[in-house]
């Protein structure tokens, strides 16, 4: 545990020096104060349908003007931010954390582990997820923010389990590992004390680009309209006003707010996936010294 304590200390001591990571937290961070601090200044009873007038332009009364449900987008957008979020961040923490363990499984022990591991991950690499995404959530009659976490997850964890297995690989071959085992430390707790902690900044890595992939998919869902009816999203914001042509009818400010957010959060967890590739890299990290 203490191996994991300092090797993530060193980590963000690092990783909050990096210019790019600093960048990416701020925006983040404007984003989740957007979110969280919203709810007290605009009344979110206002993002269900028929709360307001239909289709006004932004004004003083409506900020972000309203759209043809009769909805205030500014309260949508305050609304569904931390949901796009949420499910987001679900998915890559379910995604990521199966691929983890699969990923130790088969890079540390082998054999056949290894090879039905490695497999089925190859054969899941295969195959289209898009493709399973729409025949699962069009079978559903009904989706909440939470189920289209599990499945995009169900099918995310692939990337994380080859690049740790890889990882694993490489690190199981080292003197200290070695040394460990020979101690006679279990298979389990050299996992858990001289592996694990060295893997920590690759996962988070792979976490956030995980994050960054969900909301990709959960967004080309919703503007599919299979995503959440009942739940305001930033996908689902768009899939509204493509349904009810807000773009031949100059309706801008009700697509290009949840536009501008996703590409607000999505320059964010890119730059946050950079500064931790330098972190889990020491040839990037060398090369920004």
């Amino acid at each position: 545990m203490s191996n994991v304590l300092r090797t993530l200390r060193a980590s963000l001591s690092f990783a909050l020096a990096n210019p790019k990571m600093l960048a990416g937290i701020a925006i983040l961070a404007v984003l989740l104060l957007f979110s969280f601090v919203g709810p007290m200044f605009v009344d979110l009873r206002n993002a269900e349908p028929i709360s307001v007038s239909t289709n006004q332009r932004p004004s003083a009364e409506l900020w972000l003007g309203s759209d043809s449900g009769g909805r205030d987008l500014l309260a949508v957008m305050i609304a569904a931010t931390p949901q796009t979020l949420r499910m987001g961040v679900l998915a890559g923490a379910l995604g990521v954390a199966f691929g983890v363990f699969l990923g130790l499984v088969a890079g540390y022990w082998g054999g056949w582990r290894d090879r039905v591991i490695s497999t089925v991950t190859d054969t899941m690499l295969t195959i289209p997820p898009l493709a399973i995404l729409l025949v699962v959530a069009a079978s559903m009659r009904s989706i909440t923010v939470e189920i289209m976490a599990v499945i995009i997850a169900a099918l995310s964890w692939m990337f994380a389990a080859r690049i740790i297995r890889a990882q694993v690989l490489s690190l199981r071959e080292q003197n200290y590992v070695k040394m460990a085992k020979l101690s006679g430390m279990s298979d389990l707790r050299v996992v858990l004390t001289e592996v694990l902690p060295n893997i920590v900044p690759l996962a988070f890595a792979a976490f956030v680009g995980a994050v960054s992939g969900a909301i990709l998919a959960g967004i080309g869902l919703e503007v599919l309209g299979l995503g959440p009816q009942n739940t305001p999203t930033l996908g689902m914001t768009i899939y509204w006003a493509l349904l009810y042509s807000a773009f031949s009818r100059g309706m801008w400010w009700w697509w290009l707010p949840p536009i501008l957010i996703l590409i607000a959060l999505f320059i964010s967890l890119f730059l946050i996936t950079a500064a931790l590739d330098e972190v889990a890299n020491p040839k990037l990290r060398r090369s920004r010294k």
